[in-house]
């Protein structure tokens, strides 16, 4: 329920709302801060998973509670930044624009797809029941850490052509 509310919201944000004009060239670190902290979540991930692969199951937990802190911070900063400045047309055209629209859909998809994943997950760990941990977490990871890494190439393809 969470999950569906949170992405009704985005889509709104993103389709329905439009920014204010008052915002313009304000608050323009916000890209870059949302391209960090997916960085950030993306290094967390892989340490996570380097540290459960060796049987160190505290750092481990420390660091997906950090993965999970980065993609928060993340979100509340991706929807102020959507908020102000609305959405972000990429201007290019030409096999580039279709990589990027083609990164950028995969991204959105499974976003929408990792935010319930990344929840349950959490909610089995927290509550003990690892072994349906485990079994989830298995897609959660792939798709969480895509999410992340796309999210910073979206990030750099706009910067390059865009900002």
């Amino acid at each position: 329920m969470v999950s569906g509310l949170a992405v009704s919201f985005l889509l709104w944000l993103l389709y329905v709302h439009h920014a204010s004009a008052g915002f313009t060239g304000r608050w323009m670190f916000l890209p870059a801060l949302n391209a960090l902290l997916n960085g950030f979540c993306a290094i967390a991930l892989c340490v996570g998973l380097y540290f459960i692969k060796h049987h160190k199951k505290g750092a481990h937990r420390t660091s997906m509670l950090l993965a999970f802190a980065f993609s928060s911070v993340f979100l509340i900063s991706y929807i102020v930044n959507h908020t102000l400045h609305g959405d972000t047309i990429f201007p290019s055209y030409g096999a580039v624009r279709t990589l990027y629209l083609a990164i950028l859909a995969s991204h959105i998809i499974l976003s929408i797809v990792a935010l319930p994943m990344v929840l349950t997950t959490f909610f089995f760990s927290l509550t003990g029941r690892f072994t349906m941990h485990r079994r989830i977490a298995r897609f959660t990871f792939p798709i969480w850490l895509y999410v992340s890494i796309t999210g910073v190439v979206v990030f750099v393809l706009l910067k390059a052509y865009a900002y």
